[in-house]
Order: C-alpha cells, then structure tokens, then sequence
C-alpha cells in the first residue's frame, strides 16, 4: 500500500472510519506516517491529533477504541478508508458517528427514527408525519391509543394480514410519540435491558 504523505505540506492524509459490518461511515481523522504505521500495529485505529499535536489513538480515555479489520487507500493514493468495529458510541458526544446516526445492523426500527426526524423538519405539507406533529401531542397520543384499541380487535379474529398491519401501525405510531416525547427507541430499550438484569 503506496500513500503520499507528502503531498500535503503537514503530511497528514484523511482518514474515513467505516463500521466494518453496517458500511456507516463512524468518522473523520487525520494520519501521518507515524499514526499509520502504529494503526497497522496495534490494530487500533490511531490519528494525528491536530488539537494536541501528538498522537492520539481513539478510545485512549472512553475506551471507546476502533479494531481495525481493513485498510483502503484511495486512487490518488492521499486518502484512507478504514473498516473498524467499534467498542460503543465514536462520537466524544456519545452518539454512534461524529454526525449522530444512529449505528445498528440490520434495525429497521432505528432507520424508521431517523425518517420520522426527516419528516417532521420536513416543509412539504402534505407529509403525514408532518401533519401529526403540527397536530400537536394531544393527537399523537391519540392515534397510538385507537392504533391500540384496533390492534386489540384484529387479534380476536383470525386474519393475519390484517393483524399484522395494525401492529406495525401502532408500532409506527408509538415511534413518532416517542419523538414527539423527545425520547427514543434505544432509551425504552435500555430501561427493558435494566429490567432484564434485575
């Protein structure tokens, strides 16, 4: 693997984060050759620190270290692309990325958050998200409880189709109240995996 380091007067090439398995994108850093060659080492992703001017191996204080899986360099050879699993949030804000994407394999759920965000900052009027949160809280909550009521009566009958769409919609109706509610799924989660241990 051939990288220019010297093509920028600082040496320092851009390094890109991937979560190896969900293909996020976790971060952006910068390497210099000496950063590089103790990532390749340690097998810990490693940065020049800007700020510090000194090394800086991600996680060295929250622990919240990056394992190297695979290293890419790009065609003009002064960028890199590493593929890391990570050991809790990247973010020093505690979010998942360093732009607040929620980090999950395969979890429709958290995907399905993210849009309801979209939509509701959305301008377009004709979004139903949208005009459930200009509605206001009142009838969000009342949506979850006929959503509710419905999915009750479905489940005394036998078609299944029917039952299953009433369960994802009070699903999807429960995910907007809990934005509207300024929590979120992973928060419920949490509380049912503190339960779990009890």
């Amino acid at each position: 693997m051939k990288i220019d380091f010297a093509k920028f007067a600082d040496g320092l090439v851009p390094a890109i984060v991937q979560d190896f398995n969900t293909q996020r994108v976790l971060m952006l850093g910068f390497m210099n050759e000496e950063a590089f060659r103790k990532t390749e080492e340690t097998g810990l992703v490693t940065f020049f620190s800007r700020s510090k001017k000194r090394l800086w191996t991600k996680g060295e204080e929250s622990k919240n270290t990056l394992h190297v899986k695979q290293i890419l360099v790009d065609c003009d050879n002064d960028t890199l692309l590493i593929k890391a699993l990570p050991d809790g949030p990247t973010c020093h804000t505690g979010a998942d990325t360093c732009w607040s994407e929620r980090n999950h394999k395969d979890d429709f759920l958290y995907y399905l958050e993210d849009i309801i965000e979209l939509r509701k900052k959305s301008s377009d009027e004709k979004s139903y998200v949208r005009q459930l949160f200009n509605s206001g809280i009142n009838k969000i909550a009342q949506k979850v409880g006929e959503e509710a009521v419905e999915l009750v009566i479905e489940s005394k009958d036998s078609n299944e189709q029917l039952f299953m769409n009433e369960a994802a919609d009070l699903l999807f109706h429960y995910l907007v109240l809990l934005n509207a509610k300024g929590s979120n799924l992973q928060q419920v989660v949490s509380v049912l995996q503190s339960r779990h241990s009890k």
